[in-house]
């Protein structure tokens, strides 16, 4: 006899239908599995024959084969077990065919029989939804996850057994309610990643909230302990909140990643994610055997921070490039070709130099120009090319730091700036039809809609002659200077607007001069930062010349 239940298979971040077809005929009792399935597919056999065994059912005394349609698609996972078992029950007579149909179903079966949550379940449910169906069967610990997904009647059970009491009493059985966990409102933020917190640094502050407001991608260079890390950690509490439909699409980002909680709880706050220097290509970027996301990808509609840049490997931060600026990654392998959302804030921090104290008033730097050389020739000029805001920041002196202390802090909270963003935000999507940030502006928007005055447009320009500014840089720098309106609540962009913009653009270029003589006291970025740029010529300073 033959039987089919409907489920699905991950493929990156979306769920593929799957049939699961069933058939029974004469020969040696057996259960065989085809359809291009894994290893954790394959040892399903197991986990369906004492499940369905101990749930006080009966296991054919005969050959079995499952077929996974379509046969070309890989199947990953344990997910399969509840819809092979169903399908089972249903070819052996233990269940009416029937009621399968338009159900869809996944889980994991313990041996026990008890039903165990799986990867995806957002993924699943939209699927589901997709292709009409009439309920959607899945573990109690991923019903949060996927009530996210409006208009689909969602069924959980705990256990093999109550899954088929359901599907033998749909009538009498009621579906799972929704919870309002969905629509409720996010926790509170760290207090301890706060504005006020911070003492001093008024350039980095100011840079943080442009960044907020515009989506901008932001670079901290300062010696240790000047307050990069704490001004990094303070971003997600400027952002907007996540809505609805940014919700579903992180909680089923990390839904297929399996980084959920074990309680299902789900994604309410922007992510913050903050790789180690050491990690691989795979970790930041994504990729591997099963093609998963990377911290690129985990850190989409909230902030990656990248803590000490210089010491990332050159051909990890080079592939940041092309994410960065489309915001989305594909990843092409020669099976498949998966796409993973990769819209980002960029905060980066690094020491001036490896010993930290190139260009301080009063600590000696220890370096030599060859490691400086090195230590800053992991950083590719098209890399800082792509970051909007550049920011030189100084060690704090000791009267700022005991104001803190004594209660005279200046600062303002995070839920001061937040307004603000909120509302420069509100201004630019209501002034661009498609409602995208700042930093995403393309040059024909920027043209319809930037509202660039005669006089910022004479500076702009004389700006990349002076310092033989790349036309991605130029562009840039208006996108900053619209933030920088924004917040200000300005209609039109000013030329002083564009000269805040053009002072976070510290390290486009070195001075010509002090390349020729080689002056080492400060390493290429700081030495940029202060040095005249009255001569048009582009050096680039590092350890190997990459081009664009």
């Amino acid at each position: 006899m033959l039987a089919r239940c409907s489920g699905a298979a991950l493929v990156g971040l979306e769920a593929r239908a799957v049939a699961v077809e069933v058939d029974i005929a004469p020969g040696l009792p057996g259960l065989q599995i085809v359809g291009l399935a894994d290893a954790a597919v394959q040892e399903s056999r197991q986990r369906v024959r004492a499940a369905i065994r101990n749930s006080h059912l009966r296991m054919p005394l005969t050959r079995v084969i499952v077929n996974l349609a379509p046969a070309d698609l890989r199947k990953e996972g344990p997910a399969f077990d509840l819809p092979i078992a169903l399908a089972v029950l249903a070819a052996s007579g233990q269940l009416d065919p029937a009621q399968l149909d338009g159900i869809w179903c996944a889980g994991e079966l313990g041996l026990g029989g008890e039903l165990r949550p799986v990867r995806g379940a957002v993924a699943l449910a939209l699927a589901a939804q997709r292709h009409g169906a009439r309920a959607l069967l899945l573990p109690q610990a991923n019903l949060r996850e996927a009530e996210l997904v409006e208009q689909l009647p969602l069924v959980v059970a705990g256990s093999l057994s109550k899954a088929l009491h359901w599907l033998q009493n749909p009538d009498r059985a009621t579906q799972a309610a929704r919870s309002a966990a969905a629509d409720a409102p996010p926790p509170p933020l760290d207090p301890l990643n706060d504005l006020a917190c911070v003492q001093g640094q008024l350039h980095g502050r100011r840079a943080l909230e442009i960044a907020a407001a515009g989506g901008h991608h932001l670079l901290l260079v300062g010696p240790p302990g000047s307050g990069k890390t704490l001004l990094a950690r303070c971003l997600p509490g400027l952002l907007p909140e996540l809505n609805r439909a940014e919700r579903l699409e992180l909680t089923q980002l990390y839904s297929a990643a399996g980084l959920l909680p074990p309680q299902g709880e789900l994604l309410q706050q922007r992510p913050f994610r903050s790789p180690h220097h050491s990690c691989s290509s795979a970790a930041l970027v994504g990729g591997g055997a099963k093609l998963r996301p990377g911290e690129l990808a985990l850190a989409h509609r909230g902030v990656l921070f990248l803590d000490e840049l210089a010491e990332f490997r050159r051909d990890v931060l080079n592939q940041l490039r092309q994410p960065l600026e489309q915001g989305e990654l594909w990843l092409s392998r020669a099976r498949q070709r998966l796409r993973f959302p990769c819209a980002v804030h960029l905060v980066a921090a690094t020491n001036p130099c490896a010993c930290g104290w190139a260009g301080d008033p009063e600590r000696t730097c220890s370096c030599g120009s060859a490691m400086q050389q090195r230590y800053w020739g992991r950083i590719s000029g098209p890399l800082l090319d792509r970051i909007d805001l550049q920011v030189v920041m100084r060690r704090l002196e000791g009267s700022t730091l005991g104001a803190g202390f004594r209660g005279n802090s200046a600062g303002e909270a995070s839920a001061d700036v937040r307004q603000r963003v909120q509302a420069a935000r509100e201004r630019m999507h209501t002034r661009n039809p498609q409602g995208v940030s700042n930093c995403a502006l393309s040059v024909r928007d920027l043209h319809q809609c930037g509202s660039i005055g005669s006089e910022a447009l004479d500076l702009w320009q004389a700006a990349i002659d002076q310092r033989g500014l790349s036309a991605r840089a130029a562009e840039r720098v208006l996108r900053v200077g619209r933030t920088i309106a924004d917040l200000g609540g300005m209609a039109t962009v000013e030329a002083s607007a564009i000269a805040e913009a053009l002072s976070y653009r510290s390290f486009d270029q070195l001075s010509a001069a002090a390349a020729d003589r080689g002056r080492a006291a400060h390493p290429p970025a700081v030495a940029g930062a202060g040095a005249p740029r009255g001569d048009s010529r582009r050096h680039c300073q590092r350890s190997s010349r990459t081009s664009d």
